[in-house]
């Protein structure tokens, strides 16, 4: 992997013993001094493994160059979203070739302009007012992150946040867009999001403990000291996060606070932001429940009513209606169904949108106000559709996004009284010099099911070149999370075909501990089965070589954050199953991390993974599976590639670092790499030439590592 004769040798990590001692276990974990991040040795070492990893994949740069190019071919860079209607406005961003971040603009409706006006080349509108360019905010800053883009419902108000650093602390700003000046109101360390009353004079917004746990909502008069601002409402529970949010109809603030498992929703009339928030139903433990506010139709009467998605004895949810006189009061509108997921509930003046999931695939779902309904289907063996962009109260289409392994995002607009789809937009994906236009007839998706050791079968979504044999030589990629029930439903990537083009495959493994299947796919992945998540992969793996797919030493493995976890634990649990292994920003040290309630998310997620410091049992099941724990001295490893974000809040760099540190000093096989980036966050670097850098290294690393470099 080396241009030279000598191989590099990794940096070595001083040893200081640090004792830990639980339930009776004492452990010493001599990369522990890892965790300060004020130590100059620290920031020395990470700078050390950086160049470690430069060196070793100095082979690699010209590969990298030419991915990184296949990127930025295959991609339109000047290009403009599909505008959203909103009142008197259509909304849209636009991104400008040679330039890091999007530019948020909205254009004035003319009369007569039912459909969203088009740019065919990517190109300003004509007319268009611009509301933020993230490039002249983002100044000289590596970093830049928005966290709060919300427009007040008169449309002459923006409030935006801005992040410079890749902490995921923002700096709230209100913008007058009649005058085009922003103003002197200027709040730090808020978190993501913000919502206005409904004349626009007051904000809502949240802060974090000292924990960085959203525990505030905060009301500000604008135009006023952020020091005079009021708090409206205070979690103490350290398990749940609060958030705060406007309902479509813009009657009516939500202010919601939510555990892994529990959650409590408040409302607070938006024509009345000094009034007190009221509970929808007090919590009850181990109940979920969202809400969203259905105002009274033309010619009707009355507040509207609330629809209440909740899982009260409905463990895939059920769709409820309430009173807002009695909000804690829920009539079944939609029963529950086992085997169908809803996910999320829209409405509108004159219908309601259910998004749910079904067989491992996402849909929607329409409720007209006639009785009637429509569901939305594609014919795909494997796709996603995701709500869209739907801020129009009144709105009779309704916009969403699909996308499959094959087919590039693409934007359609749904007649909800006919069902009629209109395509808006499809990402285009543009030539390469010298090898045509992208055909989707020219890959091949499948959805196949692996077998777990517990006789459960795992959906594998599978994409490839047409025609890649199926004698076990074709390199492939299989990618995994299976946590926090988040589906890693298939989509399409640009990047990825510099692996497709390559011979490359490309596979997903749908493991429990995601959403895939519903709640009991997730339950069946948490707490004291999450080795069935470790578990599904391997199978998911094993499927891949006996169906012809691949083979051990040409299958890669990738993983991040939780999905970082599930990567250190198959690289204890079966090195010899991978020819290699990427794991970004990974959670390998959970153990460690679940046993010191002081960091960030800890106490929040000892829902998922188990209470370690209190109890026993779940101690000693974390320590049997937690990466870092669970390095061998002299165990063959395949090759790693660990990234990670020095500003990351949510898994700290440290994690990372001393999981190779430890892989470099008693772990044999490898080369073990680490590569962590000074300034950025969870999310990696923020400017997205930055971005298709990194993903290039990464995607050059697998080519390499699976045998197509």
């Amino acid at each position: 992997m080396t241009t030279g004769l000598a191989v590099p040798r990794p940096p070595a990590a001083r040893k200081v013993p640090a004792q830990r001692t639980h339930h009776g276990d004492t452990v010493i974990d001599e990369y522990a001094w890892l965790a300060r991040k004020d130590d100059p040795g620290t920031i020395a070492f990470l700078k050390a493994q950086n160049a470690y990893t430069e060196a070793m994949t100095a082979g690699q740069a010209g590969l990298r160059e030419v991915i990184f190019g296949e990127i930025k071919a295959r991609t339109r860079e000047t290009d403009l979203t599909v505008p959203a209607r909103k009142d008197g406005w259509w909304y849209y961003t636009r991104t400008v070739e040679g330039r890091q971040y999007a530019v948020h603009c909205r254009r004035a409706v003319r009369p007569g302009e039912a459909r969203p006006p088009v740019s065919e080349d990517g190109a300003p509108l004509d007319g268009e007012e611009v509301l933020l360019d993230g490039n002249e905010l983002a100044g000289d800053s590596p970093y830049f992150a928005i966290g709060a883009f919300t427009v007040s419902p008169d449309g002459s108000r923006l409030a935006f946040s801005t992040d410079h650093a890749g902490d995921e602390r923002f700096t709230l700003r209100v913008k007058d867009l009649v005058t085009g000046q922003v103003g002197p109101d200027e709040i730090p360390g808020t978190y993501y999001g913000a919502a206005w009353s409904r004349d626009g004079t007051t904000l809502f917004y949240v802060t974090v403990d000292d924990a960085w746990r959203p525990w505030r909502v905060w009301r500000h008069a604008v135009g006023t000291a952020a020091a005079d601002d009021v708090i409206v409402f205070e979690e103490p529970d350290e398990r749940f996060f609060v958030g705060v949010g406007l309902t479509r109809s813009e009657r009516y603030l939500v202010i919601s606070s939510s555990s892994k498992v529990t959650s409590e929703a408040w409302l607070l009339d938006a024509g009345d932001p000094a009034g007190p928030p009221a509970v929808v139903a007090p919590r009850r433990q181990g109940v979920e429940y969202s809400v969203e506010h259905q105002a009274a139709g033309p010619g009707q009467a009355g507040p509207g009513r609330l629809l209440v998605l909740h899982n009260d004895g409905a463990e895939d949810f059920e769709l409820a209606t309430a009173s807002l006189d009695a909000p804690a009061v829920w009539t079944p509108l939609i029963p529950h169904r086992p085997g169908t997921r809803l996910l999320g509930v829209d409405a509108f003046e004159g219908h309601i949108v259910v998004h749910q999931r079904r067989d491992g695939l996402t849909g929607l779902r329409i409720l007209r106000t006639d009785g009637t309904e429509h569901e939305v289907a594609f014919g795909e063996p494997v796709y996603t559709v995701t709500p869209g962009a739907n801020p129009e109260y009144a709105a009779r289409e309704y916009r969403f996004g699909y996308t499959s392994l094959v087919t590039p995002d693409s934007v359609y607009d749904c007649d909800t009284a006919t069902g009629e789809l209109t395509l808006l937009r499809r990402r285009p994906v543009l030539a390469l010099p010298g090898r045509g236009e992208y055909r989707p007839e020219d890959y091949e998706q499948h959805r196949e099911w692996a077998v777990a050791p517990d006789g459960t079968r795992i959906p594998v979504s599978i994409v490839c070149r047409s025609g890649t044999p199926r004698d076990g030589s074709a390199p492939f990629l299989l990618y995994g999370y299976g946590s926090y029930e988040a589906a890693a439903d298939p989509s399409f990537s640009i990047p990825r075909l510099s692996l497709l083009d390559r011979g490359i495959g490309f596979a997903i493994a749908h493991v429990r501990g995601g959403g895939e299947l519903g709640r009991r796919w997730y339950e069946d992945g948490k707490l004291m089965r999450k080795v069935n998540t470790f578990t599904d992969f391997i199978a998911c793996a094993e499927h891949l070589s006996r169906a012809g797919w691949t083979s051990p030493a040409r299958l890669v493995a990738r993983g991040g954050s939780a999905g970082g976890l599930l990567m250190g634990a198959v690289a204890n649990m079966a090195p010899d199953a991978f020819a290699g292994i990427v794991a970004q920003v990974p959670f390998v040290d959970a153990l460690n991390s679940m046993l010191d309630p002081s960091l960030p998310l800890t106490v929040t997620e000892w829902e998922e993974w188990g209470d370690p410091l209190h109890d026993p049992a779940a101690y000693a099941y974390m320590k049997s599976y937690s990466p870092y724990e669970n390095v061998a001295a002299g165990r063959r490893y395949p090759p790693i590639l660990a990234i990670t974000s020095l500003n990351d809040t949510r898994v700290l760099y440290h994690e990372a670092a001393k999981w190779i540190a430890r892989l470099q000093a008693v772990g044999s096989g490898g080369p073990f790499l680490l590569r962590t980036e000074m300034t950025a966050g969870h999310a990696g670097r923020s400017g997205r030439y930055d971005a298709w850098r990194e993903e290039a290294l990464i995607l050059a690393w697998i080519a390499v590592t699976a045998g197509r470099g």
